[in-house]
């Protein structure tokens, strides 16, 4: 597709097909586009790393869809926004196609069969994830989901900090978040104010490239200011217009419903770096201020979505419905529970479309600023000490059956006791580290082994 024909895609997403993201390519059918998305949404395992691998060759290197400057530019871009990247790069590349239609089309299909498959593990776990049958498979895959964390770490650790600056933006993250109890927020928005400078005052201070001078909108003109307040009304007013009508007319002001709806429209909003990142901070509201879960159920929450396509973020899914099974409102649990589980996704996902279309017509524009570059390179160096501060937290809570809390002011530290250590917890994290790692085993293999392995234990009597 040439750069002039994708920027009137910033329209309502006509009918007409474009080409590929190189020129002279074949028009693509959105019904051949769609069943490439719906390819894509169902092979979407392994986390963002494997699913951006996936698209990268089913349409850069197979189809030809898009070129590599433009996919490249469209996964900075998407990296600088809230929302799980692989799926607004999957947005962006429907757009690309096809306008809006094609994005939402795109977007949706990447989520949808990992919402599916989640919304029934979901229901299974609340039913019966108390029995033995279960709480032993869950027990297994607390372990191996502890490996991936940490995995992720030490991957994001390698390819993300470059410099010094970003070691030091890192550790102050990983600080505030796991000794001061810093909202995530607060985080990702000072060190995006710090980067945005360093990228115009100090260009390489953290590592990344101080990019080209702004050339513009380099695909097409962009959109109007007219169309953009339109995209801005249209979505925003889908976007809250369930949490005014619980307001309205639920009882009890909306209970549950209302709390998750505006938890997760706020999480929307902020969470920078995928699931990961923001999971401690999910976690530390359900469990600590909400009550909506135990500490060990978000671990388990992760370790469904792990097993299921689609982005991690869906784990948000798991702990909307829990809540309102737990809290039904005068509803079936089982109602209440899906119905949770659908207002997290609107909240959640609907967003990110929003940024797409926004941004779209400008993504190689973004790519190209100094500023951004370095507000993006901050924000991942925090987001890396955000996920040190997640392993840290799952570390303890799944090696330890019990962890204490010291103060000193207004930090806070977690002690484990030392003889309460899971030794069968610490050698089936090492056995998936091992297959994961040295043998490289694929990821829901892993997980379902060590979920066999759990049940075992707990069968023999090993497990606590």
């Amino acid at each position: 597709m040439s750069a002039s024909s994708s920027g009137s895609s910033g329209s309502s997403g006509s009918s007409r097909h474009s080409g590929g993201g190189n020129d002279g390519a074949p028009p693509v059918s959105l019904g051949e586009a769609t069943k490439v998305w719906l390819r894509v949404g169902v092979l979407s395992f392994g986390g963002p790393a494997g699913q951006i691998a996936l698209m990268h060759r089913m349409l850069v290197d197979e189809r030809g869809w898009l070129g590599e400057r433009q996919f490249l530019n469209a996964l900075n871009y998407c990296m600088l926004l809230p929302g799980p990247e692989a799926q607004q790069l999957a947005t962006y590349a429907g757009w690309r196609l096809h306008g809006i239609r094609g994005g939402l089309i795109a977007g949706t299909l990447f989520v949808l069969p990992g919402a599916m498959v989640l919304l029934v593990l979901s229901t299974i776990y609340a039913l019966y994830g108390q029995t033995g049958l279960v709480a032993g498979l869950f027990y297994g895959v607390k372990a191996a989901v502890l490996t991936v964390v940490v995995e992720a770490l030490a991957r994001i650790w390698r390819r993300m900090l470059h410099s010094a600056a970003g070691v030091v933006v890192a550790a102050l993250a990983f600080a505030a978040i796991f000794f001061l109890q810093a909202p995530f927020p607060l985080i990702v928005v000072a060190a995006g104010v710090f980067g945005y400078g360093a990228g115009r005052w100090r260009p390489g201070l953290l590592g990344g490239k101080s990019g080209d001078p702004d050339p513009g909108p380099a695909v097409g003109e962009g959109i109007s200011w007219r169309r953009m307040a339109m995209l801005i009304a249209v979505f925003g007013l889908l976007w809250l217009a369930p949490l005014a009508a619980l307001a309205l007319l639920a009882p009890d002001g909306g209970g549950v419903f209302l709390a998750e709806g505006l938890f997760f429209s706020k999480m929307a909003v902020v969470t920078f770096g995928g699931a990961y990142a923001v999971l401690a901070y999910v976690a530390q509201q359900a469990v600590e201020t909400y009550g909506w879960l135990a500490p060990g159920e978000m671990l388990d929450g992760l370790g469904l979505a792990e097993t299921t396509p689609g982005p991690l973020i869906l784990v948000l899914q798991f702990v909307g419905f829990l809540a309102a099974f737990r809290e039904p409102m005068g509803l079936s649990p089982l109602l209440a529970g899906g119905l949770g589980a659908a207002l997290t996704l609107w909240v959640t996902f609907l967003p990110c479309f929003l940024w797409i279309f926004l941004g779209a017509p400008y993504v190689e524009r973004i790519g190209r600023s100094r500023a951004l570059s370095g507000a993006l390179a901050a924000i991942t160096a925090a987001v890396v000490g955000v996920i040190l501060n997640l392993a840290v937290w799952f570390s303890l809570h799944v090696l330890f059956e019990r962890v204490g809390e010291v103060r000193f002011g207004p930090a806070r530290l977690l002690v484990p006791e030392l003889a309460s250590l899971d030794y069968v917890a610490l050698a089936m994290s090492v056995a998936a580290a091992l297959a994961l790692v040295r043998f490289h085993f694929s990821l829901p293999g892993v997980l379902g082994t060590a979920a066999l392995a759990g049940l075992a234990a707990l069968i023999s009597g090993l497990a606590p």
